[in-house]
């Protein structure tokens, strides 16, 4: 199918990409990769008066370490992601197994943080790292935590007038390690089960910090906040993580659809929980 009629708006700033929002109101929609809007206006589920191009405003496309954070554009690409040596732990991951090669390679990071998809797997990765999403609208640029960020499946605190310019995730300054382990029917599909995991430690070898975040199995991308407190002040162990697998699980709502029951996807919370702070001890340990 063809989407309907549509004015195009290509903007060289972003001042001049929020101007023309607050010009469009809320038939407006910002286009970087368009790997979810483009198919949702062909089959007529969304329908744009405007769609505001801004792939041609300068500096977006960057992602690199400054003042101890990774800082992503809004630009950048899932294939960039992929191929950068500025990421680390969960966040590196996680970028190879996002969607597929066709995807990544358009599709952008922002993007996909900004459709609050919970069978999206970069918000449970950065509620697990403790990152912000970096916002600009008409009264400037404001930070805002990815717990707060999302608000429901495909909603978010965004104002209708600010358009995501970037995302900064904090890079640990001593010994850390993450995992993203994900169950999918098959290569580029969405998750059944996800989990990402992070962990740092501290000088004496105990976990200083811990983030765990389950996708796919609530109504959004959901940290496990009973299982990171528990984990904090203490050595990293089987049984520690065997403890933190319980509590993920009860902190999980699968349904029974298509791709198993709700029991069997806990169980996969449990297995990829204990398996994903295993790995990411073990790679914070030899860090």
């Amino acid at each position: 199918m063809y989407p309907s009629r549509f004015d195009l708006v290509v903007a060289q700033s972003v001042g001049e990409a929020v101007e023309a929002k607050a010009n469009a109101g809320e038939g407006g929609r910002f286009l970087a990769g368009g790997q979810s809007l483009i198919p949702m206006m062909k089959m007529r589920v969304a329908f744009p008066d405007t769609l505001i191009d801004i792939n041609r405003i300068a500096g977006l496309d960057a992602i690199e370490r400054a003042n101890g954070h990774l800082r992503v554009g809004a630009l950048v690409r899932h294939a960039d992601v992929v191929a950068s040596d500025a990421t680390f732990g969960a966040i590196s991951a996680a970028a190879p197994w996002v969607a597929d090669p066709l995807v990544r390679n358009r599709g952008t990071m922002c993007g996909s943080v900004a459709h609050c998809d919970p069978e999206g797997d970069w918000n449970s990765v950065l509620l697990a790292t403790g990152a912000d999403v970096v916002a600009q609208g008409p009264s400037g640029e404001r930070s805002i935590s990815i717990a707060d960020f999302i608000d429901g499946a495909f909603t978010s605190t965004l104002g209708e007038d600010e358009l995501v310019v970037g995302l900064r995730i904090p890079v640990p300054s001593g010994r850390s390690g993450g995992a993203y382990l994900k169950l999918e029917r098959k290569i580029g599909d969405y998750a059944t089960v996800a989990v990402a995991s992070h962990l740092e430690l501290d000088d004496a070898g105990a976990i200083a910090a811990a983030g765990l975040a389950l996708t796919s199995v609530n109504p959004i991308n959901t940290k496990a906040t009973d299982a990171e407190a528990l984990m904090v002040g203490q050595q990293p162990s089987a049984e520690l993580f065997a403890e933190a697998a319980e509590l993920a699980a009860a902190a999980a709502e699968p349904r029974d659809d298509v791709r198993g029951t709700a029991a069997w996807k806990r169980q996969v919370v449990r297995t990829y929980t204990k398996r994903g702070l295993a790995a990411a001890a073990q790679q914070a340990e030899g860090s």
